[in-house]
């Protein structure tokens, strides 16, 4: 075991002794219930604020509170309490936003509030809202509250030219007014704040865990304590995160429902205690073969179906008859996201503002076979991009068109007009100049990659640009693309909330180095963003979202890729799922059978 293995496995010893002095009379939980899951790509770690990857953010949900949630039944989706009292005053013409936390939450208990009881409180969401803002936090979520809560820009400003953030500092606009009234004042009002305070970013976290545990960048990725209804047991990176649920959590039954649709997982549900399952088994299986394997031979209680395995499950839109007779369901959905790959502004090769390196990027865009990528890898299962707003979100317009459709030819033509031609006969076409062009395109090491790769090289082939992939895990990845050191990535993005905004974020330059991975800096395209967000859901605003998608079409700076549907199937011993767009792994909401889950063993 290393050393940092050792340390965590040393902490999360500690808590657990810690949890056993506490633990009270009545556990919600079975213990005696284990749900297997399977994840595509490994997690990253455990600081809401500090991670902004899908799958920790899945992990983190059930171990950190927001004070607002989805109602988990309700469709269209319903902002409801969580570990506030009621849904926020707004006052100010919309600025100004107060709330209460409610009294007896508690977080799980570890080595840092040192044998007492740690009641969850006002302090606590200032303190984890701050943190979004601390320039050496570097928060990956900042735009959650960037360049809009008062008098907060004088604080980083001086956090900058010091090196540290002051807490405890007086903040006009953020600030808990007594022990469990939070109250948030902006300087221009903002209407996707609601939504966003559903966000795990904008979890509590404690100021002694944070402190107790964090690294010199002030995050605590492998220390998670929460008031969520589960805890971290184990985590082996690469490998499985274990979770357990939480000999603290509060009570809370399973929604009542009104949807007909719902008439009997609500019967099925009706007054249970959540969580009902005691223990979480999560298992990275990065290669769907096995990932799906692992499901057909009852290892995995749900799985995802991976893109390659849909027509081994679906026929003329129907689960087929060897799944049905096993009692096996299926739930299919519109995701809220989409795929994309992004090109480094920044690359001498691929980057840049010129004409000729602008028509570089939209030949590549324009040779790119994504309807193969969509009927071939995909099985289907997919639409062609046309806007980075998924459908169903807010701003997402039904009547755009794909910029930039599948046409090698014309790729072909406008490489040419610009200058790139073979200069040496290999086949392949140099810079200008004749310097070296290489697509230089980062990837993974699993099998569904290899056919993206695949498909890559023979698009690129096409009109006669060489590709060269780098291969290496999804986490890794991800740190240098935040260090501005990928060139170009395909890779997704999934709304964790109800609202547009954060999908057209990717271009906007205070983003660089969080989830602006291009390094893309245009001022007119931050003025229109910023502009943007000073309007409500509605037209104006969705004239303004037209004209940010436009730019994947005048600058080229990433190419869109599919809007994804998925596909779950669950076994029959598997209670209480409904899909959600922000809830894709449930689990706090799910019961099981165990004596049928244990006979298909």
């Amino acid at each position: 075991m290393t050393g940092a293995l050792a340390r965590i496995a040393r902490r999360l010893a500690a808590g657990a002794l810690a949890a056993l002095a506490l633990l009270p009379a009545a556990l919600a939980a079975d213990m005696n219930k284990t749900l297997r899951v399977g994840f595509v790509v490994d997690v990253t770690g455990f600081d809401p604020q500090g991670m902004s990857d899908a799958y920790s953010g899945y992990v983190m949900r059930s171990i950190f509170d927001s004070a607002f949630a989805y109602d988990y039944l309700a469709r269209p989706y319903k902002l409801v309490p969580n570990t506030a009292e009621a849904l926020p005053v707004v006052t100010d013409g919309g600025k100004t936003f107060t709330f209460k936390v409610k009294k007896g939450i508690h977080f799980s208990p570890d080595p840092a509030f040192k044998g007492q009881r740690r009641e969850l409180t006002a302090h606590d969401y200032v303190y984890s809202y701050k943190r979004l803002l601390d320039p050496k936090v570097r928060s990956p979520n900042m735009d959650l509250l960037q360049d809009r809560v008062v008098g907060a820009d004088a604080l980083i400003d001086q956090a900058k030219k010091s090196g540290k953030f002051d807490y405890d500092a007086k903040l006009e606009g953020l600030q808990a007014l007594d022990r469990y009234t939070v109250q948030l004042k902006l300087s221009r009002p903002d209407y996707n704040l609601l939504d966003n305070m559903t966000h795990w970013a904008m979890g509590a976290v404690a100021r002694e865990v944070i402190e107790a545990y964090g690294d010199s960048g002030g995050w605590a990725v492998d220390h998670p304590v929460g008031t969520g209804p589960y805890v971290i047991k184990e985590w082996r990176k690469g490998s499985k995160v274990v979770l357990e649920a939480s000999p603290t959590f509060r009570e809370v039954v399973f929604p009542a429902g009104s949807d007909p649709a719902d008439k009997a997982l609500a019967a099925a549900m009706k007054g249970k205690r959540i969580p009902a399952i005691g223990r979480v088994e999560i298992n990275i299986i990065e290669e769907s073969n096995p990932r799906f394997l692992a499901f057909d031979s009852n290892q995995l209680d749900f799985v995802y179906v991976p893109a390659d395995f849909i027509n081994r499950v679906i026929a003329d839109g129907k689960l087929k008859p060897e799944f049905a007779r096993r009692g096996i369901q299926w739930q299919r959905m519109v995701e809220p996201s989409f795929t994309y790959t992004f090109f480094n502004m920044e690359d001498p090769t691929i980057g840049g503002y010129t004409q000729e390196k602008i028509a570089l990027r939209r030949a590549i865009l324009l040779g790119y076979n994504v309807n193969e990528e969509i009927r071939v890898i995909r099985q289907g299962q997919a639409m062609p991009a046309t806007q980075p707003i998924p459908p169903g979100l807010p701003g997402h317009d039904p009547n755009l068109k794909r910029p930039d459709p599948y046409n090698p030819a014309q790729a072909k033509g406008l490489l040419d007009r610009f200058g790139y031609k073979d200069c040496d006969g290999d086949g392949f076409r140099e810079l200008p100049g004749c310097k070296p062009l290489v697509l230089k395109l980062w990837t993974e090491p699993d099998a569904l990659s290899r056919q993206f790769d695949e498909l890559w090289k023979r698009s690129m082939d096409a009109i006669g640009i060489k590709t060269d992939f780098v291969k290496q895990k999804w986490p890794d990845t991800l740190k240098e693309a935040r260090a501005g050191k990928v060139v170009a990535w395909q890779l997704g993005g999934i709304a964790a909330v109800r609202e547009g905004e954060s999908f057209l974020n990717h271009l906007y330059s205070k983003m660089i180095g969080t989830s602006n991975y291009g390094n893309f800096r245009l001022a007119e395209y931050d003025r229109i963003f910023e502009q943007a967000q000073l309007l409500p859901d509605g037209p104006e605003r969705n004239k303004l979202y037209r004209k940010l998608a436009d730019y994947h079409y005048t600058h080229a700076p990433a190419m869109l890729g599919v809007f994804r549907y998925s596909n779950v199937l669950l076994h029959p011993w598997v209670m209480g799922w409904k899909s959600h767009s922000f809830e894709q792994y449930p689990w706090w909401f799910l019961d099981i059978d165990a004596a049928r889950q244990a006979a298909a063993k």
